[in-house]
Order: structure tokens, then C-alpha cells, then sequence
């Protein structure tokens, strides 16, 4: 009995090597990406510029868009902006009939399709799930990129707006998942893809509800990704995406120290969805931009609280998001007076 698990244990430590092998030589060689022409792609969220970028790399990739957001003119935006894609890489149509006997096949005609959808309510998850798989039919790839911030110190915060950041950024997953995962596992074939945070992997002061939203989306995701593979279903793919913040306004008016800030800028959105796209499109678990993520999330997950405590705060990020909420409290309070309240 001994002899046989000292052997397992000897064939896992050379699985995990073999593992750290395999993902070293991805950081040196690029793997070749997959295509998604002809699939269908869901993206939550997609009125908004990550979401937009997001739909714009895969209309160049030939996928169908579904567009989900709750704001139907932004959602709209986006989806004239994937139309436009897919007339500009439409290649012209031979007009001549068979060529030496056999007649041409049209290329494939992707489609772009707009729901007005509120993620923090399951009932509108659900139901428009339904009419998805009606009109569209089974959904091959879901990004789950939806999300919201508060802004407020967690003692300003209204109850109200607290669950709205937990129900958005975080159970609206178990929703969207609980929709369209049936059907993956079913064909063995999908692809998740859960756009969470760096603050989802380590926190900073002022706010509590979006960091929380984000721990959960994270454990959500990696809990699903164990059970995908307990299920053996090696089709099924699942990428999370954790960027550094990212200069799209949500967080605007956040602040490192000064000095250190221009070595480790807000990413740019357009850089932080090509990488993301790469790592969908070669099915890496997880990415994190910018790479120094990882080393931040390591040292946390090792170092005693002060010593974190030490390092947050030569870099200025204990404090780093006061600025911001500052400036919500004084655009509200601006809001508010202007409004007569």
C-alpha cells in the first residue's frame, strides 16, 4: 500500500514539473491561435470600451456577436462598430458561378445581435439566455466582462450599491454560467472567460465591495475550472483576466506615488484586451497584466501581512484609491445640489 501511493506521489511530482515545463516554454514560444469563425460569442458588458474592444477582435476573427449591456444605445454603438468590421474584411463574391465545374460555397456571413440586459437581475439573465439560444442558437464562448464600482468608503457606502457591485461583477457569473454551460458540457466543446481584476487577487483601502466582488469572481472561476476538469471535459476551456487598472475612466483620479507611477502606469485599454485575446486564443488559464501582477499576488501570498503592509505603502498604493473616491463624493455631492436634493 505504501509502495503504491510512493509511486503516485513520484509520477505527480513529475506530472507538476512536466507542467512548469510546458508553461515556461508558452512564455518563450507563442502558441499558434485557435479560430473562432463561425462561432458564437457572448459578451456581456459590451457597451462598454473593454467589452467594445472585446467585440471588435473577435468580429475581425469572423465570430458571431451577442452584445449584451444594459444601456441599448452604447450596446448599439458597439454593434454597428462590429457591422462595419465585417464589411471591411467581407472579401468580394465571385459572380461567375462554378469555376471549371464546381460552384463556389458563400463564405460564411457572421451576424451581430443586440439584448438590452440587466446581469444583476438572474430573471433577465435567463430568460435572454432563452431567446439567444432561439435566435442564435448555442453559445460557444462567454466573457463574463460586466462590471460596476461603486466608489464610496465602505461606511458612505448605501447598502443598495454594495449588492449591486456583489451582483454584477460577481453572481451575475453563476448566472450567465448556469445558462450556457449545460450545453458546453453537453458537446464538449466552449470556452469561459471570466474579465475579473488585480484587485481580485490582492486589495487596497476604500474599496472593500468592488475587491470583494473580485475575490469572488475569482474563486467562482477557479472552483468552476476544478470541476470542469474533475468532469474530464477537456473541451471546455476557461481563461481569467486580471489587469492592473485600466485607464477607461472607472477608476479615475487613482494615484501610486508619484515616482513610482511612471514605471507602472494605467494600461491602455487597447493592450490590455490584445493581451487578454492572446490568452484566449491559445487557452492560457490565466493572464495577468501587466507581468509584475504575478510577482505582487506571489509575494502576498508568502509575506506576512505588515511586510505587505510596508510595501503597499512605499508604493503609494495604500491610499491610492482616495483620490478617486473624492472625486465620486464631490461629483455626487455636485449632482445633487444641482438637482435640488
Amino acid at each position: 500500500m505504501m509502495m503504491n501511493i510512493a509511486v503516485e506521489f513520484f509520477v505527480v511530482i513529475l506530472k507538476v514539473l512536466w507542467a512548469i515545463v510546458m508553461a515556461g516554454l508558452k512564455w518563450l514560444i507563442r502558441p499558434k491561435e485557435k479560430s473562432v469563425a463561425g462561432q458564437v460569442c457572448l459578451i456581456t458588458g459590451a457597451g462598454g470600451e473593454l467589452g467594445r474592444l472585446f467585440a471588435k477582435e473577435f468580429a475581425r476573427r469572423r465570430a458571431t456577436l451577442v452584445l449584451w449591456d444594459i444601456n441599448s444605445h452604447s450596446n448599439e454603438e458597439t454593434a454597428e462598430m462590429v457591422r462595419q468590421i465585417y464589411r471591411e474584411e467581407d472579401s468580394p463574391m465571385s459572380k461567375e458561378g462554378a469555376v471549371d465545374g464546381v460552384e463556389e460555397v458563400p463564405p460564411f456571413q457572421p451576424q451581430v445581435y443586440t439584448y438590452v440586459v440587466d446581469v444583476g437581475k438572474r430573471e433577465s439573465v435567463y430568460s435572454t439566455a432563452e431567446k439567444v439560444r432561439r435566435e442564435v442558437g448555442e453559445v460557444d464562448l462567454l466573457i463574463n466582462n460586466a462590471g460596476v464600482v461603486s466608489g464610496h468608503h465602505l461606511l458612505e457606502c448605501p447598502d443598495e450599491l454594495i449588492e449591486r457591485t456583489m451582483v454584477v461583477n460577481c453572481h451575475a457569473h453563476f448566472w450567465t454560467t448556469k445558462a450556457f454551460l449545460p450545453k458546453m458540457l453537453e458537446m464538449n466543446h466552449g470556452h469561459i472567460v471570466t474579465v475579473a481584476s488585480s484587485l481580485g487577487l490582492f486589495s487596497t483601502a476604500g474599496v472593500e465591495d468592488y475587491c470583494a466582488s473580485k475575490f469572488g469572481a475569482i474563486g467562482f472561476h477557479e472552483s468552476l475550472s476544478h470541476e470542469i476538469k474533475a468532469s474530464e471535459k477537456d473541451g471546455i476551456k476557461m481563461t481569467l483576466v486580471c489587469p492592473y487598472l485600466v485607464d477607461t475612466g472607472m477608476f479615475r483620479g487613482c494615484r501610486i506615488r508619484k515616482e513610482i507611477e511612471p514605471f507602472l502606469p494605467p494600461l491602455r485599454p487597447e493592450f490590455c484586451v490584445t493581451q487578454s485575446m492572446r490568452a484566449i486564443l491559445t487557452d492560457q488559464p490565466m493572464i495577468c497584466t501587466p507581468r509584475i501582477v504575478y510577482m505582487v499576488n506571489f509575494l502576498k501570498s508568502i509575506l506576512p501581512f505588515e511586510a505587505i503592509v510596508c510595501m503597499y505603502r512605499f508604493l503609494g498604493a495604500d491610499k491610492c484609491m482616495y483620490p478617486f473616491l473624492a472625486q465620486r463624493k464631490e461629483a455626487m455631492n455636485n449632482n445633487e445640489a444641482k438637482n435640488g436634493i
